[in-house]
């Protein structure tokens, strides 16, 4: 019998469709332990206290860093050498997440308006999950181009890029300018160090999480300095190297992220009530039903008018093995917000009203993956039949 190495589990959990499954059953198992008799017990674990944190606020707060700075470091490599580095390649998704941000908040403060929260929960259906979209994508569309996977990545990169600058910008409510201050001197140190070329873990994981402190400290959302530090992390590889920083990180660190930091996000942001009675209360909540209009009608309009916009007017050109109807697939997943979603919520709502808004997004989410899966089956077939 072959055995089974620690790298093998790795390259395993690098893998879009297990990171989306993982991802889905962590879920699963949250909904399972918030509407058992089990509740008090999740709930107790969850709301635990270490240090000044709960056990929720460390899988916000800190897990979730892991998983921005993995997207940060896709992001300065999309930028640097990848998709979004040729201009005429990178405008579609680039137009098409803005009009997946934008539609997307003008329909869920529409829906919403003069409701309690709106003025803090309209950023909530602005996100797309990269995980679970592009697991989708991977299970329900091997027959499609690579060109639709390219284009969903791209436009989740940007997107998630979109989402970062509202958490930094809104969910700011105290500002320690001594802490920022340590922030960006250990940012700076870093960069440094990247442009010497010093590749010292025993240097880099104490600035990591000196700076996570430092920023957390500042008021402004710990998972910035997961950005940050992608961001200034070298991607153009020298020459006698075999990958460059990014890579050997991103490689590193993703199976931790979709093994791991998200799965465990999940496991204590996704345990909200779903009984008849809280999904009757979700459904009266007019900020609830503008997230879902948001998710579900804002997501397809936004990324998919955006984009054929785009083309019509030559601002942009389509890919030439993806057509009209492979883009309106992929647009659909656009609808997958969970966990920026998630996060979001928790941030700008009471833990009531977030509960019911948490519902939204899962429910929200649920639905756009089972029509995209529908949309994206039916369009692989017909790409294999012609």
């Amino acid at each position: 019998m072959r055995r089974v190495h620690v790298s093998d589990f790795a390259r395993y959990l690098r893998t879009e469709t297990v990171g989306g499954i993982i991802l889905l059953c962590a879920t699963a198992v949250a909904l399972l332990l918030a509407n058992s008799p089990a509740r008090g017990v999740y709930q107790a674990v969850r709301d635990f206290h270490i240090w000044e944190l709960s056990v929720g606020d460390w899988a916000k707060d800190g897990l979730l860093a892991v998983f921005f700075f993995v997207a940060g470091l896709e992001l300065k490599r999309e930028l640097v050498v990848g998709e979004l580095s040729k201009f005429k390649a990178a405008i579609l998704p680039v137009i098409g997440a803005i009009g997946g941000m934008v539609v997307p908040i003008g329909i869920a403060l529409a829906v919403g308006w003069g409701a309690p929260g709106i003025e803090q929960a309209w950023a909530i259906p602005a996100a797309t999950d990269i995980a679970f979209a592009l697991g989708v994508l991977s299970i329900t569309a091997s027959g499609l181009p690579s060109s639709a996977r390219v284009f969903l990545l791209s436009l989740a990169v940007v997107d998630d890029l979109g989402a970062i600058l509202i958490i930094a910008i809104l969910f700011t409510a105290k500002f320690n300018l001594l802490a920022a201050a340590a922030a960006i001197v250990l940012l700076a140190l870093y960069a440094y160090l990247q442009h010497k070329r010093i590749r010292s873990a025993w240097l880099y994981v104490p600035i990591a999480l000196g700076t996570w402190f430092a920023v957390h400290e500042s008021g402004v959302h710990a998972t910035i300095a997961g950005v940050a530090l992608g961001l200034l992390t070298r991607v153009r590889r020298d020459p006698y190297e075999r990958h460059s920083p990014a890579v050997r990180l991103e490689h590193r660190l993703q199976p931790w992220s979709a093994g791991f930091a998200v799965p465990v996000f999940a496991l204590f942001a996704a345990g909200v009530p779903v009984s008849p009675s809280a999904l009757g209360e979700m459904l009266d909540d007019r900020v609830a039903v503008a997230v879902i209009a948001g998710l579900l009608i804002g997501k397809l309009l936004g990324i998919f008018g955006a984009s054929f916009l785009a083309v019509r007017l030559k601002a942009a050109v389509l890919p030439n093995d993806l057509g009209w109807r492979d883009l309106a697939a992929v647009s659909m997943l656009g609808g997958v917000g969970f966990t920026v979603s998630l996060l979001i919520a928790d941030l700008a709502l009471d833990a009531t009203a977030a509960d019911r808004v948490k519902a939204a997004v899962l429910l929200a989410s649920a639905a756009a993956s089972l029509l995209a899966a529908a949309l994206l089956v039916r369009r692989s077939r017909a790409h294999r039949a012609s």
